[in-house]
């Protein structure tokens, strides 16, 4: 099958991308610049893993989770749903009724918000419910994703939809950006970096239309 287009779903990664806070954010170093007459440009990177476009391994909610070097790589490619959910409340968390009358057509879902910009931290995001995790496991989902940059509520200490997500054992991917992502099908790709004993990893995530 040849597909059209390829449509990149990651934040651009710069001093100016929100981290939760307390996290470690994100920051370049240049030690040699072409540009300033040195023999070649070299940079290095000192960040937390959460970071823009991510998968959380198990690792990250779990005592006994797989760290993202464990994880299948099945899970994180191949075939994908984007469900558009723009008239929710700031800070409430998704429920099954929220799809309306939607099916689940794909093994793997990417909820679309619109409550959150990569370069501005606001609290107010839309999060995931435990229910709707069951249910989507019910239908056969292996991995979900939303563009903000928990699963669960800025406030949550129970997290309790990262345990439902341990429950059921289904990929996470966070902080992906889906506003210019029509809601339909696609090919999904957005493999980890194998960091071992990595709680999470940046991915290049992109849908293939």
């Amino acid at each position: 099958m040849q597909h059209k287009r390829i449509i990149d779903i990651s934040p651009m990664l710069s001093e100016r991308i929100a981290v939760f806070p307390g996290d470690r954010a994100f920051q370049r170093q240049v030690s040699m610049d072409l540009k300033k007459g040195d023999a070649l440009s070299l940079s290095s990177i000192t960040t937390t893993v959460h970071l823009g476009a991510h998968a959380d391994a198990p690792s990250h909610y779990s005592a006994n989770g797989q760290s993202i070097d464990q994880r299948k790589l099945e899970l994180y490619l191949g075939p994908c749903q984007v469900l558009r959910l723009s008239s929710l409340q700031n800070g409430q968390r998704i429920q099954p009724s929220d799809l309306g009358t939607r099916k689940i057509l794909a093994p793997r879902v990417l909820f679309y918000t619109g409550s959150f910009s990569a370069e501005t931290w606001t609290n107010d995001f839309n999060a995931l419910s435990p229910e709707l995790i069951a249910y989507l496991y019910e239908q056969g989902v292996v991995l979900v994703g939303i563009d903000t940059p928990s699963v669960d509520t800025a406030e949550s200490k129970a997290l309790e939809t990262h345990a439902a997500i341990a429950r059921y054992d289904l990929a996470v991917l966070e902080g992906l950006v889906l506003d210019h992502v029509d809601e339909g099908l696609y090919q999904l790709i957005a493999l980890p970096l194998k960091i071992e004993e990595g709680d999470a990893s940046p991915v290049r995530a992109v849908l293939l239309a």
